[in-house]
């Protein structure tokens, strides 16, 4: 069990009631003078610690409104956080900045240890403007209404109420008029908010554009670079990868459909694309979020004793929450909590294949979490996206020497492996969809409702297969865009799982040739959090951040392998 170590700078029972109960801690860290490198290095921590509390006090009253979005009272919580008390800690965070970089001393520090943080804060430094403080806050109002929206739609199957979540599992019914209802009725829920999700998406990108406009950016993309210190690659990098993707990935997705097509002996549907082409029934590899929470343990446990060690110290704590229900916010994600150092796994379980996928999935970033837990600085454990998404990707296949938990016979394992093998092969033109969709959404950010729609079609042609007959429900398929969260909560937050899918694919190739120093490797690259460069990190975990044709051509040509010996 961990134990949560006590404040050296905060009082130990600090409670975020209202700003006068924060300020005065910015305040001493303003004023403070600072006679050495050591009083820097000690003012460093003291910075730390407090910025690890205000963040795990804001990750608490996320996690509690997405886990039941009709408490109006937990939403409140959330909003007074994101409207009172972050619009008053950002130009203080600037103001901190600006004392560290101005200190004679900082040129003393480590460069080997402090410099991708100090070159992180020279970035916010730069891109910081005090008018987009209120307009964050608004964004962060905005955005968090899409997961009630999404939270609230429920449909009516077999006379029973079901989430959305919950519904998608009759996509695999081996009946397909049943798979036929089931599409409808998920698809009017869908259409019924269409034009209340276009309207949010439309204000979200104002605000978006707002804020770069005043930062100095012709367009929110480059702000969005700039802000996510994408330091080792450049839209251009994006372009060629999409390219790549096209190229080098869609021939293989063709195939696969192809052989759907074939197997099932009838022009595909949009709720043929789930389905077992045998007709077997969908696997159910658990029963429930306490089944789904004993498998993993156990699972985690055949890989690396470590890795089980981390989901059961979740658990003890309390920082799991795995069932679709009612009111729960759609997704997955495991939320970084900078103080204690245990995360928080949030999920929407539903039985499914697919489920065991995200948990695993999860269970990596969460692992991660606890590699990085004892670096010095809390910003140290802040890793870019494409570090934290090689972190869980990777995991997904690396668990599969333990998946027999989930599956018992053999068969139902190497047709989940399949699923999931062609399944990543399936959402690298999805990611180069959503990446491109959003390049084009905000450097024209004007565009119409209209445009939108034939854009995103335009998109689904360069990206599909054209073998899926959308007809009756083109309106549908030009609304398939709202599915994706990142889209409204955290924009340009996409790209990454490609490249990181790619990493994690040469981790798990790794692996099969030398388990042990596969897994040593993947440890040693996380326990960096972010004190290396993106390259470095890779290169510690045994890969390389690579993205080019001929590189995604021999991973593609490993998985067609994989596949064959299934």
């Amino acid at each position: 069990m961990i134990v949560i170590t006590h404040h050296n700078f905060l009082p130990d029972k600090i409670k975020v009631t209202s700003w006068d109960k924060l300020e005065p801690y910015f305040t001493q860290l303003l004023e403070r003078e600072i006679h050495s490198k050591e009083e820097l290095e000690t003012w460093l921590k003291h910075r730390s610690e407090l910025e690890a509390f205000v963040s795990e006090d804001l990750a608490w009253r996320y996690v509690r409104m997405t886990c039941n979005t009709e408490d109006s009272a937990l939403e409140l919580a959330y909003l007074f956080f994101v409207n009172e008390i972050e619009p008053k800690i950002s130009p203080l965070s600037d103001k901190l900045n600006r004392k560290l970089v101005e200190c004679k001393y900082t040129a003393e520090l480590d460069h080997d240890k402090y410099f991708i943080y100090l070159r992180g804060i020279k970035k916010e430094i730069e891109i910081f403007r005090e008018v987009n403080v209120p307009i964050f806050a608004e964004i962060s109002t905005e955005s968090q209404k899409y997961g009630t929206i999404v939270g609230s739609m429920m449909v009516e199957i077999d006379g029973k109420e079901l989430t959305l979540q919950q519904a998608s599992n009759f996509l695999k019914n081996p009946d397909r008029s049943k798979r036929e209802e089931t599409f409808k009725k998920m698809n009017e829920k869908r259409m019924a908010h269409a034009d209340e999700l276009d309207e949010l998406f439309n204000k979200l990108i104002s605000l978006r554009h707002k804020v770069a406009v005043n930062a100095g950016f012709a367009n929110f993309r480059d702000y969005m670079f700039a802000a996510m210190g994408r330091f080792d690659y450049s839209p251009q990098d994006c372009f060629n990868f999409h390219e790549a993707i096209q190229k080098e990935v869609m021939p293989l997705v063709k195939d696969f459909t192809k052989k759907r097509e074939q197997e099932l002996g009838y022009k595909l549907r949009p709720w043929d694309m789930d389905v077992d082409t045998k007709n077997r029934a969908a696997l159910e590899p658990f029963t429930s979020g306490d089944d789904l929470l004993d498998k993993t343990v156990k699972c985690f446990r055949k890989v690396d004793e470590y890795f089980a060690w981390c989901i059961e110290t979740m658990n003890n704590m309390d920082r799991l929450d795995l069932e679709s229900r009612k009111g729960k916010a759609p997704g997955g994600y495991n939320y970084p909590m900078a103080e204690t150092n245990v995360p928080f796994i949030f999920m929407n379980a539903a039985s499914s294949t697919r489920d065991v996928e995200t948990m695993v999935h999860e269970g990596g970033h969460a692992v991660h979490s606890f590699l990085s837990k004892d670096l010095e600085l809390s910003s140290f454990k802040s890793c870019p996206s494409e570090v934290a998404e090689l972190a869980s990707m990777s995991m997904e296949l690396l668990s599969y020497d333990g998946q027999n938990e989930f599956y018992k016979n053999k068969t139902d394992f190497n047709r989940a492996k399949e699923e999931h093998l062609e399944g990543i092969i399936k959402i690298l033109p999805w990611i180069a969809t959503i990446d491109k969709f959003q390049h084009w959404i905000y450097t024209n950010p004007v565009h119409t409702i209209d445009e939108r729609k034939k854009y995103w079609i335009e998109l689904t042609k360069e990206f599909g297969t054209g073998m899926v007959d959308w007809s009756g429900f083109e309106d549908v398929q030009m609304y398939g865009w709202q599915k994706q969260l990142h889209l409204y909560e955290v924009p340009f937050y996409y790209i990454e799982y490609g490249m990181a899918q790619l990493g994690a694919l040469a981790v798990w190739r790794n692996f099969i040739t030398n388990k042990t120093k596969a897994i040593q490797q993947y440890k040693d690259a996380l326990s960096l959090g972010y004190t290396k460069t993106i390259g470095e990190i890779y290169k510690t975990a045994g890969i390389q951040f690579n993205f080019s044709d001929s590189y995604i051509k021999e991973l593609m040509a490993f998985v067609k392998g994989e596949l064959k010996k299934l």
